[in-house]
């Protein structure tokens, strides 16, 4: 019987193997990046605090009632926002334009929110949006993309490729074609903006003049160290997924399968395990303290090596997707400022 059992581990094990063919990709850590340093500040703590509220919302709750309170709350942290762009909501592709006075409509900017694929809309990510419209003087479209566990997750996939299709020829205004185009997002909607980078290059469509991925999710196989060595510093990714570091990654993988009904290894998904030569100019931001740190530096390392100009800038101790807290954490204004000294650069190369 014995044997018997060790005789199905092994060919589990086999068939694990066989199928997810995950690459080591520690050949592109350690290397040498640019960290900004950051001062102790009280709206750190306010921060923390907003974070921890996030938990308390959702705290007793099960399956779908604790998705919708913690899509609810996400959803609150735009409402307070002081914004001066006009909101325009659009049906087809679903989402909403934000416009700062003033900006220019031939220059656009297709935003991705984050929120695990199942969290998150254009509400919840007004703070952001709305400096990208005025740093980029360009009209921005925050897309309104298909969340799991309600659809699959390559419905959202198609929902961005559509958008940014779209995008090249239609403004908030109707019909022109665009001057210069920027895709953006943060967490998983950097997952699924640099996805979408490669999208573009392999279909042959008109590449964006520039992408920027917030505290990006790179590689869903969970592979990277900071996914485990930073789970107690990342006090918003810590106490949600940090319990998956106790589970064999190989579970892990097969669990990623079945919810996502795609590979953790498909570039799709894992835009760091793709080609990623002929890339746009990218700018990455990160955090040395969150737990997809590592998520950021492998793909700017294996971006950089494979040909592409891609940029990667990280702030001490700030919490995953600090910007979305602007303007309560100076270093929020200090990110967005970077990302228009990038923006800059790109239209003058």
């Amino acid at each position: 019987m014995l044997w018997f059992l060790l005789a199905v581990v092994t060919l589990v094990v086999l068939i694990t193997l066989l199928i997810f063919r995950v690459k080591d990709l520690s050949e592109y850590d350690g290397q040498d990046w640019v960290i900004k340093e950051v001062a102790p500040n009280p709206a750190h703590d306010e921060v923390i605090e907003r974070i921890k509220d996030m938990g308390r919302a959702s705290r007793g709750l099960k399956g779908k009632a604790r998705l919708i309170a913690l899509r609810n709350h996400l959803d609150s942290l735009g409402e307070g926002v002081d914004i001066e762009s006009d909101i325009r909501h659009q049906d087809h592709p679903r989402g909403e334009w934000i416009l700062a006075p003033g900006a220019d409509s031939r220059r656009r900017v297709l935003y991705i929110h984050g929120g695990a694929w199942a969290a998150g809309s254009p509400r919840s990510h007004r703070a952001i949006t709305d400096r990208f419209s005025r740093i980029a003087n360009a009209a921005v479209f925050a897309v309104d993309y298909r969340l799991m566990p309600e659809h699959r997750f390559m419905d959202g996939i198609r929902d961005c490729r559509q958008a940014y299709a779209w995008l090249l020829n239609h403004g908030p205004d109707g019909e022109a074609p665009v001057d210069f185009m920027v895709v953006a997002g943060d967490s998983a909607g950097g997952s699924h903006t640099l996805s979408l980078l490669a999208w573009i290059r392999d279909n042959g469509l008109r590449q964006a003049d520039a992408a920027v991925a917030l505290s990006p999710s790179t590689d869903l196989t969970l592979t990277a160290p900071s996914n485990r060595e930073n789970i107690r510093t990342d006090p918003l990714l810590g106490p949600v997924f940090g319990g998956l570091s106790k589970i064999p990654l190989p579970v892990l993988w097969w669990g990623t399968l079945a919810a996502f009904r795609i590979s953790p290894t498909n570039p799709v998904a894992s835009p760091l395990r793709g080609e990623l030569n002929k890339l746009p100019p990218v700018l990455i931001h990160a955090s040395t303290t969150e737990m997809l740190l590592d998520n950021a530096t492998r793909y700017a390392a294996k971006a950089k090596a494979q040909g592409s100009p891609v940029e990667l800038h990280t702030w001490q101790n700030m919490v995953h997707v600090w910007h979305i807290f602007t303007p309560l954490l100076p270093e929020a204004d200090e990110a967005f400022e970077d990302i228009a000294v990038f923006l800059q650069k790109v239209e003058q190369q």
